[in-house]
């Protein structure tokens, strides 16, 4: 199996070459997967759309608002590995941001573990293909900053488990023999970015902050769609963005970030 594309040498392109040399704008992005929480965000704050990441599918803005004070970028990112990798590379570009928190939803795999909780990824099972072009070859990756957001989630009473997530790009390849495996190594849930957008993170000297709430369930007779695609979804991920803007308003005190 071809995985061992790892090398240090040098990058043929970068986000420079398309962009040019950018300004700093700001200490800490959020990512976001959902148009729900960037149009609650146009809603709610004073949202300045500041760069565009350019894209055959369409131009995704970035945004700069304030939070207690906190300048903050926000974008919505592309679903999978490869293309929130390249967002986050692109965004990284635009913005000068080094702290990027990302939640979003999952699929279960322990229902009686993460009900009712958010789940705070400590390890990614390495199943998709990006993590391969910035770490060397393995099957789990650390999530370093894990206990950093678990401590979070603790002063704020926020209901959590801590686990290991499987990161996979085969959305209609999630099998049960597979499911099975990574249950039994420990893993809570199932995603597409984890993996990838810690590795990219973890090669350019970025944190990364990660965490996820239960979408549909995988760990049934069948699989059971839950709250994906309704209105109980979108609460969620509003919500989530509600957090994770309190989260970059607790990093940006303990780092004192711009």
């Amino acid at each position: 199996m071809l995985t061992e594309t790892f090398d240090r040498s040098e990058t043929i392109i970068r986000p420079e070459m398309i962009y040019g040399k950018r300004e700093k704008l700001c200490d800490i992005c959020i990512i976001t997967f959902s148009q729900n929480v960037i149009e609650y965000a146009l809603q709610k704050y004073d949202c300045k759309k500041v760069a565009l990441i350019e894209s055959t599918g369409g131009a995704i803005p970035i945004y700069i608002m304030t939070y207690q004070g906190q300048k903050l970028a926000l974008y919505q990112s592309i679903v999978g590995a490869p293309a929130a990798g390249a967002c986050l590379e692109e965004a990284r570009c635009l913005t000068g941001a080094s702290h990027y928190i990302m939640f979003g939803s999952c699929g279960c795999l322990h229902e009686e573990i993460t009900a009712g909780k958010l789940i705070v990824p400590t390890q990614a099972y390495r199943d998709e293909g990006l993590s391969y072009h910035y770490a060397p070859a393995g099957d789990y990756l650390p999530l370093p900053n894990a206990g950093r957001v678990a401590s979070f989630f603790e002063q704020k009473g926020i209901p959590f488990v801590t686990g290991k997530t499987w990161t996979t790009d085969g959305l209609y390849r999630e099998t049960r023999m597979n499911m099975n495996k990574r249950k039994a190594e420990g893993c809570l849930t199932v995603e597409m970015e984890c993996a990838g957008l810690q590795a990219v993170c973890s090669f350019r000297e970025l944190q990364y902050y990660a965490f996820l709430f239960g979408g549909d369930l995988l760990d049934a007779a069948e699989w059971d769609v839950r709250i994906l695609g309704d209105h109980r979804e979108k609460d969620c991920q509003i919500e989530g963005f509600r957090i994770a803007l309190e989260l970059a308003h607790a990093l940006s005190m303990l780092f004192s970030l711009e």
